[in-house]
């Protein structure tokens, strides 16, 4: 979908590199920009003590790109990363605002080399504001500030961290969506267009439901447990086998006698403390004694034929190594084989980009790149000669 569109990327860890990784996985050539001594998450696993051929997480975010390492802290490295903007479509960068200015790389700089130039900026907190020059980090500006850790405790609780790059990912799809949004204009007026995308404003935008509640009525419920809920059928129970699954309940009273017939008790249907949701909610913690116990005897896979018939909404509470065995991923095509980076043509499993174009290419379109490995090819690509290639290497200007 987007051949022919060229990415200069300059930018580290996950979330811009996620989204250049979305626009390359659907068809755009990517530079990735990288310091010397390469992207810190090249380090993931040695960080934690162990180290592989392969990198999972920096080949998720990296698949098929071309790496060039520039010292960006010489002012002939930044007439490099001008010179490879004249011709891009787009230029994708999580460096703070304040440093892409000093080096004269900010979009006002940059629009006036190319002014069909998409630029996307993706910070921790946005471009203008008291913190817009603040480091930022998915678990700080995406989970804590936003709001989104507080309201995920259960009420008396304590706060937990989110998994690795949740909100990074979740980011770098909204970031490749206004990238993508502002290459049609760029495309049909010739323009391009500051984007502006931060993991602060997209964890707002995630929890944007809470938050519409909190700004209506000024309160937003806290999150509750188990025998609280409002809704006490929208729950998670569990199997005589020990599986835990959710339910997710219809509005109105669609659901609660289906529900009584699957745990065998069709009685409870009609009875006046159970048959509304008001009264369902008043007996809360009653009505998720009565459903433990009547989903507690039976296995998951007969309750999951029970569930099926009688066509409740509901899912398993899965693991990653359940997940990685489900079919429905591999129909969905969220799984996908990615190249290895040791070049022998062997390929192994890993996430898909987080929409599928039926019929089309969309998915990794070759392994991640050996640090600095392309910088001689996209040089010569700019038109400079082994000379000077070599002059930019003794200098220390790239790598």
């Amino acid at each position: 979908m987007l051949e022919g569109i060229r990415v200069v990327e300059y930018a580290t860890y996950m979330a811009a590199p996620g989204a250049g990784c979305i626009l390359r996985d659907w068809g755009a050539d990517v530079v990735k920009i990288e310091p010397p001594g390469g992207d810190p998450i090249r380090l993931f696993f040695r960080t934690i003590g162990t180290d592989y051929p392969d990198n999972p997480v920096f080949d998720f975010d990296n698949r098929g790109k071309q790496s060039i390492i520039i010292d960006t802290s010489k002012p002939e490295g930044q007439a490099l990363i001008r010179e490879l903007v004249k011709d891009a479509d787009v230029f994708l960068t999580n460096v703070r605002p304040g440093g892409l200015a000093r080096s004269g790389l900010d979009y006002d700089s940059l629009k006036e080399l190319n002014p069909k130039l998409v630029y996307c900026s993706l910070s921790g907190y946005g471009l203008e504001g008291p913190d817009a020059d603040r480091p930022g980090f998915d678990i700080a500006s995406f989970w804590s500030r936003t709001g989104v850790a507080n309201l995920t405790i259960p009420k008396g609780g304590e706060p937990f961290p989110l998994r690795t790059a949740f909100g990074d990912h979740t980011t770098s799809i909204a970031a490749a969506a206004g990238i993508c949004a502002a290459l049609v204009e760029a495309q049909r007026t010739g323009k391009g267009r500051l984007v502006e995308a931060s993991l602060f404003r997209t964890g707002l935008y995630a929890m944007g439901s809470d938050l519409a509640i909190q700004l209506f009525f000024g309160r937003v419920a806290s999150t509750k447990g188990r025998h609280e809920q409002n809704v006490p059928i929208s729950n998670f129970y569990q199997s005589k086998d020990d599986k835990w699954f959710c339910i997710v309940s219809r509005q109105g009273e669609t659901d609660w006698a289906p529900l009584c017939r699957v745990i065998n008790k069709p009685e409870l249907a009609t009875d006046p403390r159970f048959n509304n949701a008001k009264g369902r909610r008043a007996n809360n913690a009653e009505v998720v004694n009565i459903l433990d116990a009547g989903f507690g005897a039976y296995d998951m896979e007969e309750l999951a034929k029970r569930l099926d018939a009688e066509s409740i909404a509901w899912a398993p509470v899965q693991t990653l190594a359940e997940v990685a065995k489900d079919p429905q991923a591999h129909a969905a095509g969220a799984i996908v084989q990615t190249p290895s980076s040791k070049g022998d043509g062997t390929t192994y499993a890993s996430p898909a980009s987080p929409v599928r174009f039926p019929g089309a290419d969309d998915g990794p379109k070759g392994p991640s790149p050996a640090p600095g490995e392309h910088t001689r090819d996209v040089l010569a690509a700019l038109g400079r000669n082994a000379a000077d290639i070599d002059a930019l290497y003794q200098s220390g200007v790239v790598f």
